[in-house]
């Protein structure tokens, strides 16, 4: 089962209207940070995986 942009289109509709542009922007911007936040942290763990091999 494979969804078009069709169906897409209302699913984006139907979650703005419970949701509100507000609530979804907020959201973006937490996932954004929370992304941003887990990438850093892999970098660490990636450096400090190379500092522990040499």
């Amino acid at each position: 089962m494979s969804f078009g942009i069709t169906e897409l289109v209302i699913v984006l509709v139907i979650v703005i209207l419970l949701f509100g542009t507000k609530k979804l922007r907020n959201l973006g911007s937490d996932l954004g940070g929370a992304l941003k936040g887990f990438r850093g942290a892999m970098k660490d763990v990636d450096e400090l995986e190379q500092s522990e091999n040499m």
